[in-house]
Order: structure tokens, then C-alpha cells, then sequence
């Protein structure tokens, strides 16, 4: 009897869980759909009252806009560049300083980590002018390399790492590769890599879907016209008086797909290394 009851009284909240979690997928997926609607319809339907919310037929017709507008390809190819290889470099430098940090006691530990943390609470524009002055001398002002190294030691990067390398990699296994003879980065490569993929899987979305969308940064310190980046680009869409936002909500639209297949890929090692580690653990 108490059984039952008890199985009756876990029922609506239940249900009221589901409620929730199915209405916070609507509000999440709306954005998106919302943003569909707009680059299949005409501007004169979005203006409408009430507007248009259902599909329309004029896509086609607002891709062929955007693409005699701005050079997208060309700056879409500029942006996976640059994303794809901040990602790559984020992912090995900050996971080598993560696990320096999580696993080696060395002089200052403590005071830099403080002052990585502390960084990661400074709004990003405060370092426009020091990098701008910097890539000047280097000489890459205008350039596609110019938008890398200000990416590369990622604070929150670094810390999320140290945070799972310090709970996910046991000391008792470095003190053995140790003990066979590996050094710094054996134990890196061969040890530490392979246990935090998840942890990685996460941070290469969070740095690739970053790089793909900077616009502060690209907009001060890319001069070239041929070597713009996808948002700086989008951007130059919104011209003259009235601006044509079932073209612009187009090109957003393009520049997501992307995104999305990136996240798909990466979400997918990072469910799988997480329910790995589940098994495991149990």
C-alpha cells in the first residue's frame, strides 16, 4: 500500500518536470524557428501586425541577396579558418596549463591561479587597445593571424580544465607513469588527454562557437576588405536607410549552420566520454 502511494505522489511531479523541461525546449527552439520564419518571408511580412508565423517562399530568393551583397563564402571560409585553428591552439595550450596548474606544485601557483580568476571577471574590451598596440608592432594589424594569439590563453579554458583534470585524473596514476619513467608531457599526451576528452569536447565547442562569433575584435583590428571575417560581413547588411531583415535573418541563418554541426560532432563526445565515465564509475 505504502508502495503505491508512494509511486502516485512521484506521478505529478513527474509530470510537472516534464511540463517544464518541454516548455523550456519551446522557449530555447523558438529564437530559431522565429529566425527561419523571418528569412523565408519578406520584410513587408515581418512588419506586418500580427506578423507572418509560418513559413515562406521567398529563402531562395533572400540567399541571392546576401550573396550579392557580401562576399559570404569568402568570409565564411576566413571564419572557419581562424575558428578551427583558435580551437585547436585553445584546446593544447590551455589544457597543458590546466594540468600545471591542477597536478604540479611549483613557486606562485596559488597567486596566478588567483589572478586567472580574477581576469575571467574583466569585461573583454578593456584589452582592445593593448592587443591593437601589440599586433601593430608585430605588423599583423589587417590580417587573418592577428585574431589567434588574443584567444589562446582562455581563463575560463584554463580554469574549467583544472577543475576537471584535479577530480577526474587520480594522482596515484601519475605517480606510477612517474615511476616508469614519463615525464611532463608523457603523462600529458599519453595519460591526462585521453581521461578529460569530455572536459575538452566541451571547450572546443565553447572556443570554436567564440571565435565564430567575435565581432569587437575582428571589426578594430581587420582593415582588409578581403579579409573580413562572417559577422563583420553580416553586419555590412544592415546599409542605407531601411534595412532588409528577411536578408539579414538569411545570412544569420547560413552563418548558424555551421554552429550547429560543430555542436553536433563535439556534443556527441562529450555525452559519450561523460556516460563512459558513469559506467565506469559505477
Amino acid at each position: 500500500m505504502t508502495a503505491a502511494v508512494t509511486r502516485r505522489s512521484r506521478r505529478p511531479r513527474g509530470m510537472t518536470a516534464h511540463i517544464v523541461l518541454v516548455l523550456a525546449v519551446l522557449i530555447s527552439v523558438f529564437p530559431f524557428v522565429w529566425t527561419i520564419v523571418m528569412a523565408t518571408n519578406t520584410t513587408q511580412d515581418i512588419y506586418k501586425s500580427p506578423p507572418k508565423l509560418t513559413f515562406g517562399s521567398q529563402l531562395l530568393e533572400n540567399v541571392r541577396h546576401v550573396l550579392d551583397t557580401i562576399d559570404f563564402f569568402g568570409s565564411m571560409l576566413n571564419t572557419l579558418v581562424v575558428a578551427t585553428v583558435t580551437t585547436v591552439l585553445v584546446l593544447f595550450v590551455d589544457s597543458l596549463a590546466a594540468f600545471a596548474f591542477a597536478k604540479f606544485d611549483f613557486p606562485g601557483r596559488k597567486v596566478l591561479f588567483a589572478m586567472l580568476v580574477g581576469f575571467m571577471m574583466l569585461p573583454l574590451q578593456l584589452a582592445v587597445l593593448p592587443q591593437f598596440i601589440l599586433m601593430s608592432d608585430l605588423g599583423w594589424v589587417g590580417t587573418l593571424k592577428a585574431l589567434i594569439p588574443p584567444a589562446l590563453a582562455n581563463a575560463f579554458g584554463i580554469f574549467w580544465l583544472r577543475q576537471y583534470i584535479e577530480n577526474g585524473v587520480p594522482d596515484e596514476l601519475l605517480d606510477a607513469a612517474r615511476i616508469d619513467g614519463a615525464g611532463f608531457f608523457r603523462q600529458y599526451w599519453n595519460i591526462v588527454l585521453p581521461m578529460i576528452k569530455p572536459a575538452l569536447s566541451f571547450l572546443a565547442i565553447y572556443a570554436f562557437v567564440g571565435a565564430w562569433n567575435d565581432y569587437i575584435w575582428p571589426l578594430v583590428v581587420l582593415t582588409d576588405p578581403g579579409h573580413l571575417t562572417l559577422q563583420v560581413a553580416l553586419a555590412q547588411l544592415h546599409v542605407g536607410h531601411t534595412t532588409d531583415y528577411s536578408m539579414v535573418m538569411a545570412g544569420v541563418l547560413m552563418a548558424s549552420v555551421p554552429l550547429v554541426v560543430v555542436f553536433t560532432i563535439f556534443a556527441r563526445g562529450f555525452i559519450a566520454g561523460a556516460t563512459e565515465g558513469a559506467v565506469q564509475g559505477s
